[in-house]
């Protein structure tokens, strides 16, 4: 767009204009209002941006959207602007001017997004005669007092600021600016040059206002006459049906709104509190802010599911059947829903129970949420918590503030339309905070069946019942979740798969999945159990069957292509030695494991937020001066962890044939292979001590036997977590023996049981018993 200048001439000026809608602007006035079409948008940035003033002039007919320059009146004003508030949730803005002096549009000047005008000032032409000026002057004044003590709706600050003005012309300008006029006339008075003739037009049009009032109410008096007091109520009403008729609006509205609302069998408060709103919809004039806030609140009231409700499955079996059909395991999750059916029937009343599902990435408690809104035949609302850092979010805004509306949770069982559907809380863990309040606190009344029965929402302000809603969180790690907050809901751990268990859900669930997906049947392709298994091993690494299921459908695409350009092409067995022509080379090796028995090297288990791994701690002595170095990222927690094993082994260093004074002359180097990882937990501590203890004293450690467990400076072991996820890990690398805490030995039976018998679990409460296991002595 090119730059607009003002052109340097006398009293010609090139302008951005802006069209104003029922509304004519006189110079030295303030108007403010809003702007939100395009093209007034533009102009008022321009004006901005450039630091220059403004054209303002009126519509011919405020009922067009978008007006050519020949609806557009020549004879407007030139304003500065004073000030600009743009609303972000709508984009519109709104603007404070002040208007300077008369102008005329000379001619349009051609412009893609808004109009571009050049304007010559418009001075007013004062009478030849002073005293007939001063005449006609003091016959507007008197016409102007008679309007304004016949009508008491002026303000009494107005009348008395337009009575000081001594200049004929400013009098005229603002004397008609305070009263609503019709357009017409007003334009008609701002386009007039001649001061005599602008106050003869004036004096005019105020005393036929002035005529048109005592009208008003002589009629009023006799109609108000000829109505006793018991009619007065019914009189009011009809005045005001009256009113609204002649404005334009629906006399009917106030009493059909409270109709609707009684339909609704609202809770008493919320009724009550909605026809006291209605009450005063009626009070105010339509085209207030507060008229459109109070029928969007009302809207709102009526569009909620105060009573609307879905009936849940009856048939346990059915629900199961659902369940089973979308997913596969799962069983702790199916089956606390169907206990819940349960008591559901045998109560025929029951608070919505508040899971939390707890799992790592990809295992399905995203999607199982949905198929237990199947399952109970509920709606399904689904609310991401990601980066939500807002309390208003959860609470909702109060509507003293522009563009307010209710919080998300309100929002969602409006769309639900039902008060009792599942609604999931996605990613709970991942809730922060700033200068605009905790969402986490906000939740607590949420998430709480003593407190959600009265959730107020600050939009609302009235009670609304959460207690039917089942409500179901997600999270990856319950660490980050505030205590009081954990402690309002029931957490259900969903592990990682085993191999074994990827391979139903890819052939059960995963294969169908992408089959549809690309337009592909059976006839076409076939995937087998060993290429499923080279891919899950080799072309992924995850606790869940997200990333599994994209190298599916990678693989299904290349014979989509195949088949498309050629139908007939014969149906395509993919094996696991030809995966890399669709996959191309194996992304992921193998963990490395002790190949041989190894002195001063120890194989541990590890967790991490896409299931277990195994890792090899390796411990080399050089001569020094004691100093203790560790490397390959370690976190604080594992930095403790080693000293603490140190500290241990020299302790008791006479045990175990070692020289005190060995510890004086030796540095101790404890390394975690792939530094660029970071590593931090106690559960390797065990692992730490057993490659120390294997450095100093020269005795290999058994290349069949892995450990996890944290060490104390007594040398007790003391549990860990994510005992499955590690067992998983060494069964996938072959290991037949792994030493555990003795505390863990209950969680033992959570491992699937093809794991189990293959794997030697060996419990320890002392690094003593580790240290027999694991090193040859």
């Amino acid at each position: 767009m090119d730059e607009i200048k003002v052109i340097e001439q006398a009293e010609v000026k090139v302008l951005p204009m802006l069209a104003l809608r029922g509304k004519v602007l006189f110079p030295k006035t303030m108007l403010n209002f809003d702007v939100g079409r395009p093209a007034s948008i533009a102009a008022i940035d321009k004006a901005v941006k450039d630091n220059s003033e403004i054209f303002i002039a009126t519509q011919k007919n405020s009922f067009i959207e978008s007006p050519k320059q020949s609806e557009i009146f020549r004879v407007g004003v030139v304003a500065r602007i004073k000030q600009v508030v743009k609303i972000q949730s709508t984009g519109n803005m709104k603007v404070c001017v002040e208007a300077l002096y008369r102008g005329k549009i000379r001619k349009f000047i051609p412009e893609k997004n808004m109009f571009v005008v050049e304007v010559e000032d418009a001075p007013y032409i004062n009478g030849e005669n002073e005293i007939e000026t001063e005449v006609y002057f003091r016959m507007a004044q008197q016409a102007f007092f008679e309007y304004a003590y016949s009508d008491k709706r002026l303000n009494k600050e107005m009348i008395t600021t337009v009575s000081a003005l001594k200049d004929p012309n400013e009098f005229v300008d603002n004397a008609v600016s305070v009263v609503n006029f019709k357009d017409a006339d007003v334009q008609r008075i701002l386009e007039m040059d001649n001061t005599d003739e602008r106050l003869t037009a004036v004096s005019q049009l105020f005393s036929r206002e002035t005529e048109i009032l005592k009208i008003e109410k002589k009629i009023t008096g006799k109609v108000r006459q000829s109505i006793d007091k018991s009619q007065k109520e019914f009189y009011l009403r009809e005045q005001l049906k009256a009113i609204h008729t002649e404005l334009g609006d629906d006399p009917d509205e106030g009493e059909e709104l409270i109709n609707k609302l009684k339909a609704k069998n609202l809770p008493k408060d919320v009724e009550e509190k909605s026809i006291k709103e209605v009450k005063r919809l009626d009070k105010i004039n339509p085209s207030s802010p507060d008229y459109s806030i109070i029928l969007n609140y009302l809207d709102w009231i009526k569009e909620l599911p105060w009573n609307e409700q879905t009936e849940d499955t009856e048939s346990l079996v059915e629900a199961k059947e659902i369940l089973d059909k979308d997913h596969f395991g799962l069983e702790k999750v199916k089956e606390r829903i169907v206990e819940y059916l349960a008591v559901l029937h045998l109560t025929k009343q029951i608070k919505g129970p508040i899971l939390c599902f707890v799992g790592p990435p990809g295992v399905g408690k995203t999607s199982v949420a949905t198929s237990i809104a199947r399952a109970l035949n509920r709606k399904f609302v689904r609310m991401s918590l990601g980066g939500v850092k807002d309390e208003a979010e959860i609470r909702g805004h109060r509507r003293t503030y522009v563009g307010a509306m209710p919080g998300r949770i309100i929002y969602g069982l409006k769309n639900a339309k039902s008060n009792n559907p599942v609604f999931l809380l996605d990613e709970i863990d991942k809730l922060s905070s700033d200068i605009h309040g905790d969402p986490a606190s906000a939740l607590l009344e949420v998430l709480d069946p003593e407190q959600n029965t009265s959730f107020r929402d600050r939009y609302l302000e009235v009670p609304f019942d959460l207690s039917k809603v089942m409500f179901i969180t997600t999270a990856n790690s319950i660490d980050t979740i505030p205590n009081p907050l954990l402690d309002r809901m029931e957490v259900i751990e969903i592990n990682g798969y085993t191999n074994e268990e990827k391979l139903q859900i890819a052939k059960q669930y995963l294969i169908p999945k992408q089959l549809k997906a690309n337009g592909i049947t059976e006839k076409k392709v076939e995937i087998t159990d060993d290429a499923i298994r080279e891919i899950i091993s080799g072309y992924t690494m995850e606790a869940g069957v997200r990333n599994l299921e994209r190298e599916i459908g990678s693989v299904i695409r290349k014979v989509a292509v195949k088949v498309a350009e050629n139908p007939r092409t014969r149906k395509q067995t993919v094996k696991d030695n030809e995966l890399d022509k669709y996959l191309g080379v194996r992304k992921y090796l193998k963990d490395k494991t002790l190949e041989n028995d190894e002195v001063g090297a120890c194989t541990g288990l590890a967790w991490t937020s896409v299931g277990g791994t195994t890792l090899t701690i390796e411990v080399s002595l050089m001569k020094g001066k004691g100093e203790i170095l560790l490397t390959g990222k370690l976190g604080d927690v594992m930095k403790e962890s080693a000293r603490a094993a140190i500290s241990y082994i020299r302790a008791h260093a006479k045990k175990y044939g070692i020289d005190d004074e060995k510890f004086e002359t030796t540095d101790i180097h404890v390394h975690v292979p792939e530094g660029a990882t970071p590593k931090d937990g106690p559960s390797a501590g065990i692992t730490m001590a057993t490659a120390i203890l294997s450095a100093f004293t020269g005795k290999p450690v058994k290349k069949s036997v892995a450990m996890t467990g944290e060490i104390t400076l007594r040398g007790k072991v003391l549990p860990i977590g994510g005992l499955k996820e590690k067992a998983l890990a060494a069964y996938r690398q072959g290991i037949k023996t792994i030493i555990i805490p003795t505390a863990n030995k209950k969680d033992v039976s959570e491992i699937p049981q093809e794991i189990r018998k293959d794997i030697n679990f060996i419990t320890a409460d002392s690094v003593e018993k580790v240290f027999e296991t694991a090193i040859k002595f």
